[in-house]
């Protein structure tokens, strides 16, 4: 080979080398763009991500929070009809002592509007969710009844109620008011023993 012959053949293997070279360089610079676009996309994706579970756990906290705003207003609810049942049981207790002392027959027809006027109260109380607890013959309960009295008899149970002196009043399991009660008690020898 000619010294002509192998510089035409060096200066090929350059020029070769030199376009492997721009190839080489261009693949790096691709690779390196595709690498950040990767990682940038990993970032989008994981920000993306993370914007969702905020989302949701917004969306669960005002679903909560809508939900105990929610019990909150039906609780003041309950409380202000409680409120006003409170104020309108000794309402009731008059008409009932109204009723109870005029008995004669001049005044019957007075009697009659009030007895209209005391069926319509207890009604409108019973339809905004109060009981009236009238126990007699039951067991006695502290949490339902307050004994005022008691008696000593053996034709009735230990701590049956035999009388109610004051009906009591019930809303949504809440004792508004208990009901007075006489008790049955059995006589015991310590009894007897402190009357003689």
């Amino acid at each position: 080979m000619s010294d002509k012959e192998v510089k035409i053949n060096l200066n090929f293997n350059k020029d070769e080398d030199s376009a492997n070279a721009e190839q080489s360089a261009e693949a790096q610079a691709v690779a390196a763009d595709t690498a950040k676009a990767d990682a940038e996309m990993a970032k989008l994706s994981a920000d993306l991500e993370e914007l969702r579970q905020t989302l949701l756990r917004r969306q669960a906290d005002f679903d909560n929070y809508r939900k105990r705003v929610e019990k909150e207003r039906f609780e003041d609810s309950k409380r202000a009809t409680a409120r006003v049942i409170e104020g309108l049981i000794p309402v009731i207790d008059g008409f009932e002592h109204a009723l109870a002392a005029h008995r004669e027959a001049e005044y019957d027809n007075y009697r009659k509007g009030f007895e209209l006027i005391y069926k319509q109260l207890l009604e409108h109380v019973t339809k905004l969710g109060a009981e009236r607890i009238d126990p007699v013959g039951k067991s006695f309960d502290p949490h339902l009844h307050q004994a005022v009295d008691r008696a000593e008899t053996t034709d009735r149970e230990d701590g049956t109620i035999l009388q109610v002196f004051q009906p009591g009043y019930v809303f949504h399991g809440r004792v508004l008011r208990p009901a007075m009660v006489r008790v049955a008690v059995h006589p015991n020898a310590a009894s007897k023993e402190a009357v003689n």
